[in-house]
């Protein structure tokens, strides 16, 4: 390749690169979310002066600049948990990166469907960036993280569609506003009349409209409904218990100490639920006697309900089997019921194909080789109240927290542990999606992670508390056990499968047409 032809291909490529690296400014952290309206922009102006091919590599170089910059958190966390050394921690980033920059890549050259001046180009921008992102959320177990919509967190007016669209309607909305401002300087850069350019910006300023008039009158609707319900005190309890020791024979004892000194702490509160984090208990509780006995005797010592993490085991003819357990257990120290984490990672807790293909080994081998729950697990059921418990991972899943709504939760309890991420901005990451599951189906969320971030979101998005990491904490709120049955928590994504059925018939459709 030439010098000439190497300088051509970095100017073309180069609003790729800026618009990745916006991308990721706009999550947290540092969390500058008001670039995530014209974050786009640059991709988008540039993809409209390209042919197909090289739109499709514009797409591929945004989606690999932004999901590096906001994946690097993976390199830390395989190479000091996983034992992976450098040279190869890189490529699995790589890779990754890789796989979800294609679905960037392929919203790009779908661009290429609509006409740089139809005013119905932001609208197809959005059905298009929306149908990528859902395919990621659901092919070969699915990866939603880092989904658009979700750099608005902290945006309480526009995150309130959530509760009819989801994520997905939120996302939509931000691609279409960037889609617009893309037409508009297209549109002035060719001298279009004022009168034609209000054909593609109107619609667009009517779409913003509405779903602010909808995000104010549904924040008052919300409030109305936090004020009626009926209120419940839970505490989350935050260990700090680093993962170099969390499994080390001479500090469990001293870990399970830690977790009933702070629960005393939380008792002064007068909660009616005290929950610990994922695997909080670095044992397998009922089995191992003396600790669970020193559990028990916390418990019943507390006067409460409490929800505590730990690791379980199932007997079976072919041997035992693991589970990522979550015990619900009475001011009488009894099991009244259990969730066991369904949507486990891959490589982290399971070995995807691991009878045929022993060799790959899982990433983070101190995560245990667990087997999933049954996927019609309902909520967990204490006092005057019930749990819907999603564990870690399963946060980031909207169709498992809708799941545990409709089975009756009145509340959503997420449980992790954080402390593979370090100070990275994964923790913030993660945090920051649990509040569309609140917005989504209206449920308050109670939060517990071994090294942070708890606290707890309200069912209108608002994050009432929020821990640093790796300090121990109590915190206790009282929430409300809304009963509102959104349009999501009933229907699910219905809009993002209409945006995917949408640009499949104007795929058709186009290529009809040109033939």
């Amino acid at each position: 390749m030439t010098v000439l032809h190497k300088q051509s291909a970095l100017v073309r490529y180069f609003p790729a690169v800026l618009s990745g690296i916006l991308l990721t400014l706009a999550f947290p952290a540092p969390g500058l979310s008001f670039l995530a309206w014209v974050a786009l922009v640059p991709l988008m102006v540039s993809v409209h002066g390209l042919e197909s091919k090289q739109a499709f590599q514009a797409g591929l170089v945004a989606g690999m600049v932004h999901f590096l910059s906001l994946l690097y958190w993976i390199v830390p966390t395989i190479r000091v948990y996983g034992g992976v050394p450098l040279v190869l921690a890189l490529p699995v980033l790589g890779l990754l990166a890789l796989y979800l920059a294609l679905y960037v890549a392929l919203f790009c050259r779908g661009l290429k469907l609509f006409s740089p001046c139809s005013p119905w180009m932001p609208f197809g921008a959005g059905a298009l960036w929306v149908a990528a992102e859902y395919l990621r959320a659901s092919l070969f177990t699915g990866f939603p993280w880092g989904g658009l919509g979700y750099s608005l967190y902290t945006n309480l007016t526009i995150i309130q569609v959530a509760d009819m669209a989801g994520v997905y309607g939120v996302s939509f909305v931000v691609v279409v506003v960037n889609a617009c401002f893309a037409l508009v300087w297209g549109a002035f850069r060719q001298g279009t009349r004022m009168g034609r350019m209000s054909l593609s910006v109107l619609p667009v300023l009517l779409l913003v409209f509405l779903v602010v008039c909808y995000g104010r009158v549904r924040q008052e609707t919300v409030h109305q409904a936090m004020d009626a319900a009926d209120k419940i005190r839970v505490s989350v309890v935050q260990g700090n218990i680093s993962q170099a020791v969390k499994w080390d024979q001479a500090y469990k004892e001293s870990t399970v100490d830690t977790y009933c000194r702070l629960s005393q702490q939380a008792v002064a509160g007068a909660p009616d639920l005290i929950v610990w984090p994922e695997t909080a208990l670095p044992f397998y509780y009922g089995w191992d006697k003396d600790l669970s006995d020193r559990v028990d005797r916390c418990i019943r010592d507390s006067k409460t309900w409490f929800l505590v993490g730990s690791p379980a085991l199932g007997e079976e003819s072919s041997g035992y089997t693991y589970y990522n357990r979550a015990y619900m257990i009475n001011r009488l120290s009894l099991v009244t019921g259990w969730y066991d984490k369904v949507h486990l990672v891959p490589f982290g807790e399971y070995v995807p194909l691991g009878r045929y293909l022993p060799f790959l080994g899982k990433i983070t081998a101190q995560a245990g080789d667990f087997s999933s729950g049954s996927p019609d697990a309902g909520p967990l059921v204490f006092g005057k109240g019930s749990a819907g418990v999603l564990t870690c991972f399963e946060v980031i899943f909207p169709s498992l927290a809708r799941n545990m709504v409709t089975r009756g939760a009145k509340i959503l309890v997420t449980i992790t542990n954080d402390a593979w991420f370090g100070y990275t901005s994964a923790p913030a990451q993660h945090f920051s999606m649990a509040v569309f599951r609140a917005v989504e189906n209206r449920r308050a969320v109670a939060r517990a992670a071994n090294t942070g971030i708890s606290g707890f979101i309200d069912p209108l998005g608002r994050i009432l508390d929020a821990t640093d990491l790796y300090t121990e904490a109590v915190q206790t709120r009282s929430l409300p056990q809304v009963e509102i049955k959104t349009l999501y928590s009933a229907a699910g994504d219905w809009f993002a499968v209409i945006c995917v059925i949408a640009i499949i018939l104007v795929f058709m459709v186009k290529r009809r047409l040109g033939r």
